[in-house]
């Protein structure tokens, strides 16, 4: 075989090896940003619970569960990580209304009862924070709110700080897409990462009409304007230990870190319901009104 030969059939093989690269990358953001929509069913009994939609600036209709509870002067948001849906949060709902809350769950953008076109990492879902929020002041006036929000739940946060809030909680949430993006992608590919991570966000524009740039929810953190409670797990390798002391190291004062000891990028209620205390008692100083305290009703 000359070498002219030789030339034509390497520069073939790997034409087609771009090519099969470029559709493997390509089907592979495609199944990531895809919307998680399904039916969440009906509210558990034991609790007053309102279903309800909510209109956001993202383009959907918000399905959203608010659980009202008697003598309450505050109210606490909360927001589900990627793929999950109000459901994912009512751990926390229970919790917090057994403790003098009231909670607004919803759906973000895209995913459970929620329409949307796309998962968006935080930018589309951002408006979903802030239609929340909107919702919980009308609905209640003269309440306090407070957000927890659970990794994408908390990166749309803070993408749409500053909300008018009065406490703000943050779950395993991601300081840049681009860190997370690479995250995810070692964990299963190790090295190779490096070359996937680039090939995965240069397509966020064109797919979501968003820039990387534009979804650094470490950026966002200074102007929050609300006292700030950054948690996570110190085997986290979905968002590292290191990524969130960024986040809080970021973050304005009062601010409080909870570092979740052996726990990994799981549900941190469910991982360690004693130190979540914590999250409670944070909420508790800032949303408290002093001199009422809550009379649970028997």
């Amino acid at each position: 075989m000359n070498r002219q030969r030789i030339r034509q059939l390497l520069f073939v093989v790997c034409a087609i090896s771009g090519i099969a690269f470029a559709g493997t990358v390509w089907f592979v953001a495609g199944a990531l940003v895809a919307p998680s929509n399904h039916a969440v069913g009906p509210p558990p009994s034991g609790y007053r619970i309102e279903s309800t939609t909510i209109p956001s600036g993202s383009g959907s209709s918000l399905a959203a569960w608010f659980v009202p509870c008697e003598n309450a002067t505050a109210t606490v948001i909360l927001l589900h990580p990627i793929r999950g849906d109000r459901r994912s949060m009512l751990g926390r709902a229970m919790l917090l209304h057994d403790v003098g809350y009231a909670t607004l769950l919803i759906d973000l953008q895209g995913h459970g009862e929620s329409l949307g076109d796309n998962i968006t990492a935080g930018y589309r879902e951002r408006l979903d924070a802030v239609a929340a929020v909107a919702f919980a002041r009308s609905r209640n006036p003269n309440h306090r709110i407070g957000l927890i929000g659970c990794s994408l739940g908390g990166a749309a946060a803070l993408l749409a700080s500053p909300l008018d809030l009065d406490a703000l909680v943050l779950e395993s949430v991601y300081p840049t897409i681009s860190e997370a993006v690479h995250n995810r992608v070692s964990m299963r590919l190790g090295a190779l990462s490096y070359f996937l991570t680039p090939a995965l966000l240069v397509q966020l524009n064109p797919r979501l009409g968003v820039l990387p740039s534009q979804l650094r929810p470490i950026d966002h953190i200074e102007n929050a304007g609300c006292p700030i409670l950054v948690a996570g797990g110190d085997c986290d390798a979905h968002t590292t230990l290191s990524e969130t002391q960024r986040l809080f190291d970021a973050a304005r004062e009062p601010k409080q870190l909870v570092v979740f000891e052996g726990v990994a990028h799981n549900d941190l209620l469910t991982a360690n319901r004693e130190k979540y205390q914590e999250i409670v008692a944070f909420l508790n100083a800032h949303l408290r009104i002093k001199g009422m305290e809550h009379k649970r009703t028997q």
